[in-house]
């Protein structure tokens, strides 16, 4: 079936009304823009969560199941299959919460009978901290990955020897939300695989903006995303390999969501299949996964060009140093990241940077401390400003940034 894609960042930006208020958004590490189909699904959501729809005269497999409930729970239901299309799975897989710390700490109590004597878990220090938090409820032994100081990647190897029989957890992040470096997930299975039957969780908040996932190429025993991650409302999901491991639980996973949320969960999906409009419609069926898959195709070669522009000048810049890629130990860095970056310039506390940014009207982040970036120096840098790309963002706002960044360097 062929396509023909092409990516028109105009007409992105008009999917966002937020855009007319004058601010240049390079936040997305934190506080992505929503697009308007999102925020009016939500609101049309809350109006009619508790409403009962009229029986439909047509049946068939796209028919209305729940004849006499209330709406809201098709929105659950439509929340399910569209995060199970995000990820190439299937709904039934989908279990929804109000927050991935709470699903992980909910997942980890689940799992509690299968920690047992000497049992052990392998977290990264790549991943977010709050979500090992729900790790003070078993008695295990908790390991650590380590990611390269220079670079902030995480070597693969580590696991080899991090991994044993006694394994029953380990979590990794796709890729890091504020340095935006990449994990090789399948190669990171592989090697679990290889030496245990522990379940490998993957953190896919920050990557599911800017890649495709590929739940069967990761190799994956579960998948976390952040809707809100990607422009949604604030709900999330785990998504399970295959059902037989619910069996393997001693407890439910699936925690209660606001159906007006969910609500909207189904549009922000179907923002990312849209980015990129079709232009020759083509014959036979397109599924939903078939949109996101080749529109997601054209938005990472787009963003992709953004990233190696939003790099190149600032590294160009003297005194700025980038986490991750300034610096003789991170000349073996991989090129090949995310349109994400944390930069401090030499003299100049973090805070100033980010309150000269605000003065001209561009909106970034102030890197949150955690344990990989206080090692890799945050604090003898006096902070540092971390910036996320949008899909909406332009060269014209790599410029503005770059311009007001140097007038401080």
């Amino acid at each position: 079936m062929a396509y023909d894609w092409s990516y028109d960042v105009a007409s992105v930006r008009g999917l966002y009304s937020s855009l007319s208020n004058g601010w240049t958004y390079l936040n997305a590490d934190v506080c992505p823009q929503v697009p308007e189909r999102v925020a009016s699904a939500v609101a049309r959501s809350f109006r009619l969560a508790a409403s009962v729809s009229p029986p439909e005269a047509a049946s068939g497999s796209h028919s209305r199941r729940l004849i006499g409930q209330p709406e809201g729970l098709n929105y659950l239901a439509s929340a399910r299959y569209a995060i199970a299309d995000l990820v190439g799975a299937t709904a039934n897989r989908v279990v929804l919460g109000p927050s991935l710390p709470v699903l992980y700490a909910s997942l980890i109590a689940a799992m509690r009978p299968q920690f047992r004597y000497n049992s052990s878990v392998v977290v990264t220090h790549l991943d977010r901290p709050e979500l090992h938090a729900g790790l003070s409820l078993v008695d295990a032994d908790v390991r650590r990955a380590h990611a390269d100081l220079g670079t902030g990647e995480l070597p693969a190897w580590q696991f080899t020897e991090l991994v044993s029989g006694t394994t029953r957890l380990i979590t990794v992040p796709a890729a890091h939300h504020q340095l935006g470096t990449l994990v090789d997930v399948a190669d990171v299975v592989d090697m679990v695989h290889e030496r245990s039957r522990a379940w490998v969780l993957v953190d896919a908040s920050a990557y599911a903006a800017y890649r495709c996932i590929d739940f069967d190429e990761w190799g994956a025993d579960i998948v976390g995303i952040d809707v809100s991650q990607i422009g949604g409302p604030q709900i999330s999901a785990l998504v399970f390999r295959d059902t037989a491991m619910f069996r393997r639980l001693g407890g439910t996973v699936a925690l209660d969501v606001a159906p007006g949320l969910a609500g909207g969960a189904a549009e922000a999906v179907e923002h990312l299949a849209v980015l990129a409009a079709l232009q020759q419609p083509a014959s036979g069926k397109v599924t939903r996964r078939d949109r996101l898959k080749a529109s997601m195709t054209q938005t990472t070669a787009y963003m992709d060009h953004l990233r190696d522009d939003l790099y190149t000048f600032l590294g160009t810049l003297p005194a700025v140093h980038i986490m991750g890629a300034s610096g003789e130990a991170a000349a073996e860095a991989a090129p090949d990241r995310l349109p994400v970056l944390t930069f401090g310039v030499r003299g100049v506390p973090a805070a100033t940077v980010y309150e000269r940014l605000i003065d001209n009207g561009i909106v970034t982040s102030l890197a949150a401390p955690s344990p990989l970036l206080t090692d890799m120096g945050l604090e003898e840098m006096n902070g540092a400003v971390t910036v996320g790309l949008s899909p909406f963002n332009t060269e014209a706002d790599i410029n503005q940034l770059i311009r007001v960044v140097a007038s401080l360097a």
